[in-house]
């Protein structure tokens, strides 16, 4: 059985009324989304084929219908139109959330993927920039205790590191000053994949057999530092959808796992990707994830998402999703935007001087 036009055209209606009802979608319905310009009898028909091609479901024998995940595939490759632009007011917001934010690129982060969560009403996730060449390009020693060192490491990203070890001899400032000396002589610019057994072994010759937790947590910060940090935002949007119930435990569980989280998130190009829960392995019936990149320079880039149900209305997300992504990656560059609220006061300053 071909999907002719009008098929098409109802599989695309059908998707759109049940994400913004989330009732299964009837023929009475459907007639009225076309301006009764098809019958109800004909609309049953091809919900009835729609059904035998596998791309619509009956909930209940007297239910109408909802889409598949085979329909929900077919509607994003096949019938996905070009999704309108952000609206003017929208656009605003988007631009006053990251005038405000904390550019430190950690915390960029994270108040993005807040803000995206609480402005779309759906769980978020972001995935710091990393690329194979990340390194650490500054380390710092610093005591916090009696018997404890904080190491600080800023990768060659800008991105802040820090690990603690124990010392049971306390640690002076001048000793703490000595290690961070020898960890940027040896430690920075070095690739996790160089760091041998042996080349730690020297380090930590150098030293007493007391300071060797502080090296061993440079290592560590460092074999870490090509790998993503994830962060989420709004998680108990999860629990509004009836889809995900009985669900919910294993989607955190995943997001909660950073190296899982990462590679759930990430799309395999450029464009804006939908990850349906049929997708995965093991099977979550009834998720989505829509993700894009955000590009920072210089061979870096990360991820971004909305998680949701597979109802989510695609066309008012990914406008969205792609203007937090944009912002992301300029703030995330150094590309600060100024907000608008703070332009006020120097224009009146300026108009004043101008009167005198």
């Amino acid at each position: 059985m071909a999907m002719d036009e009008r098929k098409q055209r109802v599989l695309q209606a059908i998707v759109a009324l049940y994400g913004l009802e989330g009732e299964p979608v009837g023929s009475s319905v459907l007639a009225n989304y076309f301006d009764m310009a098809v019958s109800s009898a004909t609309l049953r028909n091809e919900m009835a084929a729609l059904t035998k091609l596998g791309l619509l479901e009956q909930p209940h024998t007297s239910a109408g219908r909802v889409p598949s995940a085979k329909g929900y595939r077919y509607y994003l490759d096949h019938l996905m139109t070009d999704t309108p632009p952000l609206d003017r007011v929208t656009r605003s917001r988007v631009d006053s959330v990251f005038a405000s934010l904390d550019h430190e690129p950690d915390k960029l982060a994270q108040g993005a993927v807040r803000a995206l969560a609480q402005m779309s009403g759906y769980t978020a996730a972001v995935s710091t920039p990393c690329a194979e060449d990340l390194c650490i390009a500054h380390f710092e020693v610093v005591q916090v205790g009696r018997s404890a060192a904080a190491v600080l490491a800023v990768t060659s990203a800008g991105y802040v590191r820090t690990r603690v070890a124990r010392v049971r001899s306390g640690l002076s400032r001048e000793n703490a000053a000595a290690l961070a000396a020898l960890l940027n002589r040896t430690l920075t610019f070095v690739s996790p994949a160089d760091l041998t057994q042996r080349m730690l072994s020297e380090l930590c010759a150098q030293i007493g057999p007391e300071l060797v937790p502080v090296v061993a947590a440079a290592a560590a910060i460092l074999q870490e530092s090509t790998k993503p940090r994830v962060y989420l935002g709004g998680e108990h949007f999860l629990l509004n959808w009836p889809q995900l119930e009985g669900k919910v435990q294993t989607v955190l569980a995943a997001l909660n796992d950073e190296e899982t989280a990462a590679r759930l998130i990430c799309p395999p190009g450029e464009q804006i990707n939908v990850l349906l829960g049929e997708d995965l392995s093991p099977q979550v019936p009834g998720l989505c994830i829509v993700s894009c990149r955000y590009l920072v320079g210089g061979g870096l880039w990360g991820s971004l998402a909305l998680i949701g149900p597979t109802r989510m209305p695609f066309t008012k997300l990914m406008p969205l999703l792609q203007a937090f992504a944009d912002e992301l990656g300029e703030g995330m560059a150094g590309k600060r935007k100024e907000s608008p609220q703070a332009a006020v006061p120097r224009q009146t300053v300026i108009y004043k001087e101008e009167l005198e």
